[in-house]
């Protein structure tokens, strides 16, 4: 990896990373493609425990960590921290991954339910395959967008599903950045670019297109190691015309270096670097 620039678009732990690479002697080009909004309104809290007294949740799935947080610290505020446990003391709860449980599990909540690795929705899915949904109210607490496949199938089972948003996904308020990253790409001056979410390469195609550069984006990742976390942001590349170099397996930054290391060992050096 040594002197190698390595684009970050990761926003929460890009410094991190960043600080990973830099001490195998890359060079890490920091480019934030995500912005995480409080998206909490304190009548939302009211009128979900309001909802749940009337009609029980018998099925409750946690996604994100900073989603399950955000929740809990909404219903603290009101004074509705100690109903929210109540509530799910008697409910079935299912969690997504690693983050969420960790949540959960300092609020001393039980988990019924762990999807498997890679933490995807099909794992979601398949961890939950072997309960009866017909007429089962389920609420979901979303990460920043909806999850139409989580939903749909859902309800193809028969559930009645309800979806609690607690933080969205937005651009950037700075997205020079961004913009440099594309310059740098077109320079042919990034040997990798390192995708932790989905959403990532598609606010890096929103500014792309604002600059006028949209179909310019898969060309531009034609070039550099394109490496992914997982299989939903292998698949949302993939999606884009991008093939992945490589996915991380599991999902998680240890495998994520160590795959960054070896493709790069691989890989021609960047034409436009100058060493």
């Amino acid at each position: 990896m040594k002197n190698r620039v390595v684009a970050i678009l990761e926003t929460r732990t890009g410094e991190h990373l960043g600080e990973m690479i830099a001490r195998r002697g890359g060079i890490p080009l920091l480019a934030p493609a995500l912005e995480e909004v409080p998206d909490v309104e304190p009548g939302m809290i009211t009128e979900l425990l309001e909802a749940w007294r009337l009609q029980p949740f018998q099925l409750v799935i946690f996604q994100t960590g900073v989603g399950t947080r955000a929740l809990f610290q909404a219903a603290d505020e009101l004074g509705a921290g100690a109903e929210l446990l109540a509530r799910l003391a008697s409910a079935t709860v299912a969690v997504r991954g690693p983050k969420p449980t960790a949540e959960l599990n300092a609020r001393g909540v039980r988990i019924d339910i762990r999807a498997a690795s890679p933490f995807t929705t099909e794992t979601v899915l398949a961890a939950i395959s072997g309960i009866g949904l017909h007429g089962v109210q389920v609420l979901v607490q979303r990460y920043g967008a909806a999850n139409a496949l989580l939903r749909s199938a859902l309800e193809a089972r028969g559930a009645a599903v309800r979806e609690v948003a607690t933080y969205r996904w937005a651009l950037p308020a700075d997205t020079q950045p961004l913009r440099d990253l594309l310059d740098a790409l077109e320079a042919r001056r990034v040997d990798a670019v390192v995708f932790t979410s989905a959403v990532q390469l598609q606010n890096l195609a929103a500014v792309a297109e604002a600059a006028g550069r949209y179909d310019s984006v898969a060309a531009l990742l034609g070039g550099p190691v394109v490496a992914s976390i997982g299989p939903v942001c292998s698949r949302a590349l993939r999606a884009a015309g991008i093939e992945p170099t490589f996915e991380a397996d599991p999902p998680k930054l240890g495998p994520l270096m160590a795959g960054l290391e070896s493709a790069l060992g691989a890989h021609p050096v960047a034409q436009g670097v100058q060493r």
